[in-house]
């Protein structure tokens, strides 16, 4: 696709494309788990199971172990960073990410846990934190324990929550390794994975944060990187990146930003049926979702109660939820299908359920649409 000076009009399928493009949703990738989650910019992982189903409709030949073993070897790891929500992530981008994205986790705490802190140190409930775990990873009510013995007028809830705030913790193995549980245990990143010793090249780490959502989410708005990140006044990040960036508009006349060589197809580019986990990023990286579901179907994926529940992509756009019960996945499709579009999913969905059981032919049940 050729850039001129005068900026390009993407539709809403153009966006479509591109976005299905870079998180390898239009052709799985041939990238190994780390890199893929390097160039994702991160994976949902609130529930510490779904990145396996995310990274095995993203990637070819995907081997879950080799994503455990880079989790148990301490190369990717699982931690609190854009909006406040736990993610995977790789140990440089978690070292990279988590101070930037402090003041999102500091608002955070403030709305919810602010008012009962009133005389609470921060340096003080830092170190003691820090103290509390010196002999290994602990869980957040073992935390509230040893914290509310300083503060017994704390509830332990704000004190733990301001200890995830305010020292970097992550959630270590098990929890997380495929096929395994654990206990919700959490221990400094510093402790667990020194920083790496890199130069700081051309960018800072803001600018980085701006360059890696473009890379796996982009084109996109001022709105929608503020979205995804939970940080605000980004305006000005964005248009100091200068021509190290390409801009768009939208029909309605809002500026997209972009990197030059990113993916950008047509909209008209097939889209093959997908299936996407609980929580999955493709939902919630942006603050205009219509690129890939409608108002409607986001008030049936979107809970009152927080979560997001697992989705079917037909032609690139959310057509449908899942979910797997007693060994058989079954598929509600938002509306009425075409016999050809329910053999793909049916196809699709066997092999996803194969994967997840480790048993081939697993049953899948497409129910009537709603």
């Amino acid at each position: 696709m050729g850039l001129t000076s005068v900026e390009e009009v993407l539709g809403p399928a153009d966006l479509n494309r591109a976005l299905l493009a870079r998180q390898f949703l239009l052709e799985r990738s041939d990238l190994g788990p780390l890199a893929a989650v390097e160039q994702l910019a991160g994976l949902q992982s609130q529930s510490p199971q779904t990145m396996y189903p995310a990274l095995w409709t993203r990637l070819n030949n995907f081997d879950p172990q080799e994503l455990s073993d880079l989790l148990a070897e301490r190369r990717v790891v699982r931690i609190a960073v854009m909006r406040s929500t736990v993610h995977l992530v790789t140990a440089r981008n978690a070292h990279l990410l988590r101070p930037v994205v402090q003041p999102v986790l500091d608002r955070a705490l403030a709305s919810v846990s602010g008012k009962f802190l009133t005389g609470v140190d921060r340096g003080e409930l830092a170190a003691l934190g820090r103290d509390l775990l010196a002999d290994g990873p602990r869980t957040f009510a073992a935390l509230g324990e040893g914290l509310s013995a300083r503060w017994p007028d704390v509830g332990a809830e704000h004190l733990t929550r301001a200890v995830r705030t305010w020292l970097s913790l992550v959630q270590t193995p098990p929890r997380g390794l495929w096929r395994q549980s654990g206990p919700a245990n959490h221990w400094p990143l510093d402790s667990w994975v020194p920083a790496p010793s890199v130069s700081a090249g051309d960018h800072t780490p803001v600018e980085q944060l701006v360059l890696g959502y473009l890379g796996a989410f982009g084109p996109a708005t001022v709105r929608d990187v503020q979205h995804w990140s939970g940080l605000t006044r980004l305006t000005q990040v964005l248009t100091g990146l200068g021509d190290r960036l390409v801009t768009f508009r939208t029909p309605d006349g809002r500026q997209l930003f972009d990197l030059p060589e990113a993916p950008r197809p047509g909209g008209d580019t097939p889209a093959p049926v997908r299936f996407l986990p609980e929580f999955d990023s493709l939902l919630l990286s942006h603050a205009d979702r219509t690129r890939v579901m409608t108002e409607d179907h986001r008030r049936q994926v979107f809970t009152v109660n927080g979560i997001i529940r697992a989705t079917v992509l037909v032609d690139g756009r959310v057509a449908g939820m899942w979910r797997m019960d007693a060994g058989t996945l079954f598929v509600s499709p938002f509306g009425p299908w075409t016999a050809r579009t329910t053999s793909a999913v049916t196809a699709e969905g066997r092999r996803l359920s194969g994967f997840l059981q480790g048993l081939p032919g697993a049953p899948v049940v497409v129910l009537p649409s709603v």
